[in-house]
């Protein structure tokens, strides 16, 4: 397949792998133990991409968004993440055939996630173990929460290419605007948590209902 981009970044949480039960199942169980309401798994769907600070913030009552109350409920939601993290998530339908088609083209392949890196490196290796990325980023002191495009940039000077040669892609306005910052080629995901009505107004130049649409892009 003669291919016109060279590499591809991708999210995780909501482009590549489903994760949205397991954190919410997480969340819901750590509001729990601290007295709160939990909420429809659904309603993760925009508490998700921004960092673990934010989801939390988010999942919390609207009085009782303090930094007290975030400082109770974080150590709770590591505790039930870390045991179940892996009960329901799994790869989306159609995305161990997009990477093994990457994987054969030749197309070099890296993650970057807003989750943080011990669980993103953790992740990866456990649930997409039969594809080699030359790079997985998640959250770190190094690696700031996008839509801040260092990450992205670091990646694509890291495999000495340009940015026109990458794509990018994932299934939130804050993806959409990291590769535009990083000036990638954004594709925005409408399998992932968010409505492709974010996505476009965040800069996606592509929607893709299936993981084999993207193919067609790379070709020429």
């Amino acid at each position: 397949m003669q291919v016109k981009y060279r590499a591809l970044i991708s999210d995780l949480d909501g482009t590549l792998l489903d994760t949205l039960e397991d954190l919410a199942d997480s969340v819901n169980i750590a509001l729990a133990k601290i007295g709160l309401p939990p909420h429809e798994v659904d309603a993760y769907r925009y508490f998700v991409g921004d960092g673990r600070r934010a989801m939390a913030l988010r999942a919390l009552p609207e009085d009782r968004r303090d930094e007290a109350t975030l400082e109770m409920l974080l150590p709770h939601i590591d505790e039930e993440y870390t045991r179940r993290w892996m009960d329901k998530s799994a790869p989306y339908d159609g995305i161990p055939e997009l990477l093994d088609t990457l994987t054969s083209a030749g197309i070099r392949m890296a993650i970057l996630s807003n989750k943080p890196h011990n669980y993103t490196v953790t992740m990866v290796s456990r649930l997409l173990p039969l594809w080699s990325f030359e790079f997985v980023l998640g959250e770190s002191v190094s690696t700031p929460r996008k839509p801040d495009p260092s990450g992205a940039l670091h990646i694509i000077e890291q495999m000495n290419i340009r940015p026109e040669e990458c794509l990018y892609l994932g299934d939130s306005g804050v993806d959409m605007q990291t590769a535009t910052a990083a000036n990638l080629y954004p594709i925005g995901v409408l399998w992932g948590f968010r409505t492709a009505d974010e996505l476009l107004s965040n800069g996606a130049r592509t929607l893709v209902e299936r993981p084999a649409d993207i193919l067609h892009l790379l070709c020429d």
